[in-house]
């Protein structure tokens, strides 16, 4: 009766469109919809349905961007009026390359465009990194957002009074903010409640953010780093011997603005430093100039990490921006139970798909994708585009996606109206949703569309109330589905 139900929401006003473009858009995160945004106002007569493996949208928005920062979710609703546009559905519970392959959708739909994003991690290649207590900062993200696929990482806040977060980036900012800020504070953000009730049994009090470079070169944004040095008692810790610049450092401050500020804010915290530390007082750590090299393992706890071996860094190059940490061959240790790796997301290549695994990024042209490039020749692949992380790696920031899309969008519009002045395009229509819903019905596919999300969103919404936060995650792939079908 569920799948009954879905399937004649998912056909209402299929006709009035049939003669038309049909687009489908792999992803339903920032990127997947400014791609179907931009496509419904470029195109009045294309019908754009969006596919996602998970049965809720919005991709990062939801499932990556930190709790306590509710403005930045805000573009949700922007996000719900294109799902619901007349000419646009969403298909929640669509798993590409199981559900459906991705040759078939090609079959399917005038145009494909994969937008979704990067769910994998890349790796330091060094010893002992599949010890317990590490894990990626995307998994410890996932972890506190809700996400169904690490629901169950349970990281043990409670075993170690000390965190080592690699990375100095914006995530890596997060992560240290999550573990450190004080828990009524949480509390009435829209965390995961199994996240928030392991953290106000944390044991952990100190937290290290390291990094390769120095200062200078730290990734993280002001606004980042000016949120973190703000939590309430919170003590920090910076060696006013890794803030001396170098005549190159000074060029590459002088050229950023957001480089100097940063800079400025991290000169400014290690100047008010405290000089003592009371019993149980939160601490946060920069370390700079230090690399890992491998992950040491504890003797009491077989296979549980218990600390980090760093070698120190030195700085090469002249070029500003283009420096390098190259190692000293000195090393320390640092003990700890915990090790969050925020050294960047890495997108997962599917069957059919030309895929560059040293960038971690599909080769496309202006979002068209490349499936052979030799000397001068490049040969793309008709009708298949990227957007987003998948396009151009994990970077930027969520209105990033926006001008990606636009991008990829006029790409779309230039080889259609090429393709339509051919005998090709207009002999050959394509079955679009209808034959999307029929194949998925084929193969037995639960169909979550934006009525059945809309659904989750009510209970969320309920649940929260009740305990005065925006909404309460549902945080398992049964409760979503349960919901949904209802």
């Amino acid at each position: 009766m569920a799948l009954f139900k879905a399937r004649e929401f998912l056909y209402k006003g299929f006709s009035t469109f049939a003669t038309n473009t049909k687009i489908c858009v792999v992803g339903s995160g920032p990127a997947g919809f400014y791609t179907a945004e931009k496509l419904l106002k470029a195109l009045p007569n294309a019908q754009v349905d969006i596919i996602d493996r998970l049965p809720t949208p919005f991709g990062l928005v939801r499932s990556g961007v930190a709790p306590d920062h509710p403005e930045t979710k805000i573009v949700v609703n922007q996000f719900t009026r294109v799902a619901q546009h007349q000419r646009c559905s969403f298909f929640g519970n669509i798993k590409l390359g199981s559900s459906i392959s991705l040759l078939d959708l090609r079959d399917l739909y005038h145009a494909v465009v994969l937008a979704y994003g990067a769910e994998s991690d890349r790796t330091l290649k060094i010893p002992g990194e599949d010890l317990s207590g590490i894990h990626s900062a995307r998994e410890f993200v996932w972890w506190y957002n809700g996400h169904p696929d690490c629901r169950n990482l349970n990281p043990d806040v409670k075993a170690t009074d000390t965190a080592v977060i690699l990375g100095q980036g914006n995530v890596a900012l997060d992560v240290a903010r999550i573990l450190l800020r004080p828990t009524p504070e949480l509390a009435t953000t829209d965390i995961a409640n199994h996240a928030l009730e392991a953290l106000q049994e944390s044991a952990i009090r100190k937290v290290f953010l390291v990094g390769r470079r120095g200062p200078v070169q730290a990734a993280c944004t002001a606004k980042e780093l000016r949120e973190v040095l703000g939590i309430k008692n919170l003590h920090i810790h910076i060696h006013e011997a890794d803030l001396v610049k170098s005549p190159t450092d000074e060029e590459e401050v002088k050229n950023s603005r957001i480089q100097r500020r940063v800079y400025e804010l991290l000169a400014k915290a290690a100047a008010s430093g405290p000089p003592h530390s009371d019993a149980g007082r939160r601490e946060l750590h920069f370390v700079f100039f230090r690399k890992p090299e491998k992950f040491l393992s504890s003797v009491d706890k077989k296979g549980h990490v218990a600390g980090v071996r760093f070698e120190k860094t030195v700085l090469e190059g002249s070029i500003p921006g283009k420096q390098i940490a190259r190692g000293t061959g000195e090393f320390e240790d640092l003990e700890c139970q915990m090790v969050l790796k925020s050294i960047g997301y890495k997108s997962v290549p599917i069957d059919g798909l030309p895929f560059d695994h040293l960038k971690g990024t599909v080769p496309n042209v202006r979002g068209r994708v490349v499936s052979n490039m030799s000397g001068d020749s490049i040969q793309l692949e008709e009708g298949l585009y990227v957007c987003g992380w998948l396009k151009r790696g994990p970077t930027g920031i969520i209105a990033t996606n926006l001008y990606c899309a636009e991008e990829t969008v006029a790409s779309i519009c230039e080889d259609l109206d090429k393709r339509a002045s051919s005998s090709s395009f207009s002999s050959s229509p394509k079955p679009g949703r209808e034959g999307l819903i029929r194949a998925l019905d084929n193969q037995n596919v639960r169909v979550v569309p934006f009525s059945a999300w809309e659904k989750i969103d009510s209970a969320e919404t309920r649940l929260g109330s009740l305990k005065n936060k925006p909404r309460e995650k549902l945080t398992t792939w049964e409760e979503l589905l349960k919901v949904a079908m209802e």
